[in-house]
């Protein structure tokens, strides 16, 4: 009823809350005050539920854990999400395909990179352009040679968190292989499980906007993708001649540093 009577209402963008307390928590979001701090990090929030699911970061508390396969969880959030593997559910569905996803941060990932050809995120290395910034984050780690992943058995660092997912597994035996039942191989990722899968059954869910043609994989969608456009984003820097795909441009580049003259030098 405090909320219908407006008792507890925000002068600012007008939303009412059921008490003080909650008017006065959302009135930080306006303020910017952040009065609950982190003792370990220093990290400050604006609520003090915050700070405690922040905590159990560093406690390694995990008090919400699933009743289908034990695994744990610090969010009671994240549990509700997890809880969706096993339920199949799929509640955010592509308007643009026949894809659905268990949760929303994925559909939007999947509009940025299968449909749509904006790429707003441009390398200041090279000038390569992306779709989406963690896509630059991890090319600019080429050109800055960091390795923010390290492996806790030895002195090896990556680039990618697959990359040491693939490492642990190799050389120390560290994790869980995904095996193929048809063809007994293994991956180090159920992801990577899901596409091979996917090629025996000869399923494919990735459909062109443009034309009928189907793909089995994403990325197979987005290597077709410039057939229909006329945009060429990759040039050889020796002659800046145009290509749409990489694979060509490489191609193109054997041929012409010899041309040039040039040696030792890799695209």
């Amino acid at each position: 009823m405090n909320i219908h009577t407006d008792n507890y209402r925000c002068r600012k963008c007008g939303r009412c809350c059921h008490d003080s307390s909650k008017l006065a928590e959302h009135r930080r979001s306006h303020s910017g005050e952040k009065p609950f701090e982190c003792t370990v990090c220093h990290k400050r929030f604006t609520q003090s539920g915050n700070l405690m699911s922040h905590s159990r970061i560093h406690s390694g508390e995990k008090p919400y854990k699933c009743h289908v396969c034990d695994k744990a969880f610090s969010r009671c959030g994240n549990l509700n999400r997890h809880m969706r593997v096993h339920t199949g559910e799929k509640p955010y569905k592509c308007s643009l395909c026949d894809k659905s996803f268990s949760q929303s941060s994925n559909l939007q990932l999947h509009r940025r990179h299968v449909h749509s050809n904006s790429r707003l995120y441009e390398c200041p290395y090279c000038g390569k352009l992306f779709k989406i910034h963690c896509k630059l984050k991890r090319h600019v780690r080429i050109h800055t040679d960091a390795k923010p992943y390290s492996c806790r058995h030895c002195s090896h660092g990556f680039r990618r968190p697959d990359q040491l997912k693939t490492h642990l597994l190799k050389s120390h035996n560290d994790g869980t292989w995904f095996t193929c039942d048809i063809c007994q191989k293994k991956f180090s990722s159920k992801h990577d499980l899901k596409k091979h899968v996917q090629r025996h059954e000869a399923a494919k869910p990735y459909v062109c906007s443009e034309c009928p043609k189907r793909f089995c994989t994403a990325t197979e969608l987005r290597q077709h993708h410039p057939v229909h456009s006329e945009h060429k984003q990759f040039s050889c820097c020796l002659c800046d001649r145009l290509y749409k795909r990489k694979c060509a441009v490489k191609k193109h580049f054997k041929k012409c540093s010899v041309e040039h003259g040039v040696t030792g030098f890799v695209l």
